[in-house]
């Protein structure tokens, strides 16, 4: 595609939708709302305190049985449903601290019903680590995105700046929310993809950005229209990169959730779910939030003539 501005072909009309993006993004992140309200978000270890025993059976196996030894060796434990994954592979989690020789038994006692090749893996997390980690994570994740903000708000103009805070936060909520909509846990990885979206999301918004400046100095935008105009140009000329570049990850991404390890399924999951979203948000939200915002400003200016 032609990066002339005057032959720019504008296949659909972006801006003038942009009002039906902004009502499909806020009902999924209201629907996840919802969700995570009343059902809550499926923790990990790492944000609640508690023991995770993960199994390697070897053999094909009947979960039940599996509860069914845990109950027998360690009775009045409360205990989340043993989920299989891999091949052969089992996991389930403990809302308390369970003792490396209480698990031996646990370890002993499936290896007399299915054989010697059993094993287990077990990761602990005692409840004010716990806390101190949700801390954390809500501390990286905010500092991240008010750093991109900062540094875009003062890299361009301000209203970029608002943009990219509105589009960052979309970013972030939408894996949330899919997340809690779909049940799956939320660990330590999930913030490590989250941290990843961002940066990959910024990269996308200043591509982005940096065209509808350049173009701001050539192209006439006195009037709301042609604003309009000018944004669309500018997603248009940059429709091919940002569609490319996220193909390369996402496949990747994809590749990692569907051939990879149970430990990394959750965080190439919130990969893929933050990938579309932050290519999303750049061309349909964070650059339609600029629009208004700018269109506001310009109003202003005709008021006070």
């Amino acid at each position: 595609m032609s990066y002339d501005k005057d032959h720019t072909v504008v296949r659909f009309d972006i801006v003038k939708n942009r009002r039906k993006f902004f009502i499909f993004s806020s009902a999924i992140i209201i629907i996840g709302l919802l969700f995570t309200l009343f059902q809550g978000l499926h923790l990990g270890v790492d944000f609640k305190a508690g023991t995770r025993l993960d199994m390697f059976i070897g053999k094909e196996f009947n979960p039940t049985d599996l509860e069914t030894v845990i109950k027998q060796e360690i009775p009045d434990v409360n205990f989340s449903k043993v989920t299989p994954y891999g091949t052969n592979q089992a996991y389930t989690r403990f809302d308390q601290t369970i003792s490396s020789d209480t698990l031996m038994k646990v370890e002993n006692a499936l290896k007399a019903k299915y054989g010697e090749q059993v094993s287990k893996q077990v990761s602990s997390v005692d409840p004010s680590i716990a806390q101190e980690m949700v801390k954390k994570a809500g501390i990286a994740v905010a500092i991240a995105a008010v750093g991109i903000a900062i540094y875009i708000a003062i890299r361009f103009q301000w209203l970029f700046g608002i943009a990219c805070v509105v589009g960052l936060a979309h970013d972030v909520f939408i894996p949330i929310a899919l997340f809690s909509i779909l049940g799956l846990e939320v660990d330590i990885t999930f913030i490590a993809a989250l941290l990843t979206i961002l940066g990959y999301s910024i990269n996308d918004k200043i591509v982005i950005f940096d065209r509808i400046r350049e173009n701001l100095r050539t192209m006439k935008s006195k009037t709301i229209p042609e604003l309009e105009h000018l944004v669309n140009v500018s997603l248009w000329q940059t429709m091919r990169r940002s569609v490319y570049t996220v193909a390369t990850v996402f496949f990747t991404a994809l590749a990692l959730a569907v051939l990879g390890s149970e430990s990394i399924r959750n965080f190439s999951l919130a990969l893929l779910f933050g990938l579309v979203s932050g290519t999303y948000s750049s061309i349909f939200i964070a650059a339609q939030i600029w629009v208004n915002l700018k269109e506001r400003n310009m109003k202003k200016k005709k008021e006070a003539v």
